[in-house]
């Protein structure tokens, strides 16, 4: 159970950026399924890993408990984000993928919205200080 922004999320599917990253996998999902899309087999594979990793980091980070882990699951949720966003940038410009530059468009601005939220929500976080060590303590 988490609150953010005041509000108590009790499910990892409430949270608005969890439903913002699910949108990101299916709109991936829908253009890597469309019938002409030609993109070599490694970038498909990497591409929809890359776009589930966010919902699914989200979700793995909602079950722990600790604000260690908490933190580490977002960043890597965040870093995913940045890699649609940046597998998108590489392929945008490519000719055979013109067709589909709109959804290319609107997955990264989903994944920029995400790349936002999941930011904010770090920020939040406060870890445990950790004791101050005397000089001599390595």
């Amino acid at each position: 159970m988490f609150v953010l922004a005041t509000r108590l999320y009790e499910r990892f599917e409430d949270l608005p950026v969890w439903q913002e990253a699910a949108r990101l996998y299916n709109l991936a999902l829908d253009l890597l399924q469309a019938q002409n899309v030609r993109l070599g087999p490694g970038w498909r594979l990497q591409f929809e890993r890359a776009a589930l990793s966010v919902s699914s980091n989200i979700a793995e980070e909602f079950e722990r408990l600790t604000p260690g882990e908490l933190r580490s699951f977002l960043e890597i949720a965040r870093g995913s984000a940045g890699e649609v966003r940046s597998m998108v940038g590489i392929i945008v410009r490519r000719a055979e993928v013109r067709p589909h530059v709109a959804r290319l468009q609107e997955i990264r601005t989903i994944a920029e919205s995400c790349t936002r939220q999941l930011g904010a929500w770090l920020q939040t976080i406060k870890l445990p200080k950790q004791p101050k060590r005397s000089r001599g303590q390595r």
